[in-house]
């Protein structure tokens, strides 16, 4: 039989951190690739101590980061998008010795565009392992790879409370998908925490959360961090 050739490896790098499912498989799939991740970039609001945009408390990412076994650079930013890319490219430039960063970026170009021009002012590459790839195949190869992800956040007009706590499975994405919505969730219509899976040490166990409705998104925004083991 003919072995498999191993892996070349491809380099030192960071990897852009929500906590999310999608960061999670591009994570995966650039540590498959060859690609070593030497840290989680993250970045939280000022405000409320919650990573920007996804809404997650940022010492329930440093414990989803201890679980996994690698370090969180986490800085805070205030709602000005001008001061997020300078606290992005400073806590990027921290790293002198990587040579790219990955991103879990699906199909939304302008994300991508942003990326690939904050990476090019540090002089490091942006590394896209899940771009321009079917949602669905995405979601059904998340799941059949053992990740457990919950849903964290979800807009109140297109998806219910009922949501808020669930595990993304092949069920969800038949519903999602059923409702006209991406199943990645790729549009914001819903974030998730991976608690569990390949690239985790040992899992996060949810004990506790109450949702609650937040400017139109029903979130576990009342989750208590000491909670979980």
């Amino acid at each position: 039989m003919k072995t498999k050739a191993p892996q070349k490896a491809k380099g030192r790098v960071l990897a852009s951190w929500s906590g999310g499912k999608d960061c999670c498989l591009a994570v995966y799939r650039a540590v498959k690739q060859g690609y070593e991740v030497t840290a989680l970039v993250n970045l939280v609001a000022e405000s409320t101590g919650r990573c920007c945009f996804h809404g997650v408390d940022g010492g329930l990412l440093r414990l989803q980061a201890e679980s996994i076994g690698l370090p969180l650079v986490q800085k805070s930013v205030p709602d000005d998008m001008k001061e997020y890319e300078r606290k992005f490219k400073a806590a990027i430039s921290a790293y002198q010795e990587v040579s790219g960063m990955v991103f879990g970026d699906i199909y939304l170009d302008e994300h991508k565009d942003w990326v690939e021009r904050v990476c090019r002012g540090v002089g490091i590459e942006a590394i896209e392992p899940i771009w321009n790839e079917d949602t669905t195949e995405l979601m059904t190869e998340f799941v059949d790879l053992g990740f457990d992800a919950r849903v964290v956040s979800c807009k109140a007009d297109v998806m219910g409370r009922e949501f808020i706590g669930r595990r993304v499975d092949k069920a969800m994405v038949g519903e999602l998908k059923a409702r006209g919505l991406c199943p990645c969730g790729e549009n914001g219509e819903f974030h998730t925490l991976v608690v569990n899976g390949p690239l985790f040490k040992k899992r996060l166990e949810i004990l506790e959360a109450e949702p609650v409705l937040k400017n139109g998104f029903w979130k576990h925004w009342a989750w208590d961090i000491r909670k979980y083991r």
